[in-house]
């Protein structure tokens, strides 16, 4: 390992963790809100609102698949050294790490069963940018209508479809975090 293998963690976990946590929720339960989540620092190309959603979500009993533009040596000593999540592969993972084209098809990522249906992948998607412009939703923690820039509609809608299964995602760019939970009806606008 080297040292940038053992640094970029919480400098005051305790505190840190809770404010991550908090913002997850919230823009899992508000879909469409843009949040800024800050304060893990991982080897590129993992964005540090991804960094910090993994030290926060992720622990040694989290299956993790990372895709192949985030699976290199340091991005792998890092969450051995901060983490300790056991990396997997697509079928078994809990938990899915890279750019939208390197985890797509994203229906090869189990999506629970009838009896655990939390029993799914929630994907962290690496995007250029996030923006409130593009894809129309609506659904549970939505008043009217909202919108996000979507790397594209199909799968979102098809997702939506399976619904009480289904993957949940994060859409991350640099220190912006957005989410999309698997209730959320997505439209072309």
């Amino acid at each position: 390992m080297d040292i940038q293998s053992l640094s970029g963690g919480f400098e005051n976990a305790p505190v840190q963790s809770a404010h991550a946590f908090r913002t997850a929720l919230n823009v899992l339960s508000r879909p469409g809100t843009i949040m800024e989540l800050r304060g893990a620092n991982a080897p590129a190309p993992v964005s540090e609102a991804a960094a910090t959603l993994l030290l926060t979500l992720c622990d040694p009993e989290t299956p993790l698949y990372l895709a192949d533009t985030h699976d290199t040596k340091e991005v792998r000593d890092w969450i051995a050294f901060h983490i300790g999540a056991p990396l997997v592969g697509r079928a078994h993972a809990h938990f899915a790490l890279g750019t939208w084209e390197a985890l797509s098809p994203i229906n090869t990522f189990p999506i629970g069963t009838p009896e655990y249906p939390d029993r799914s992948t929630t994907l962290i998607a690496e995007l250029d940018e996030l923006n409130e412009h593009g894809a129309s939703l609506t659904g549970p923690g939505i008043k009217d209508r909202a919108h996000l820039g979507l790397p594209e509609i199909d799968a979102f809608q098809m997702n939506a479809c399976l619904f009480p299964l289904g993957l949940d995602f994060y859409f991350t760019a640099g220190t912006r975090v957005a989410a999309l939970p698997r209730s959320t009806k997505v439209e072309a606008d």
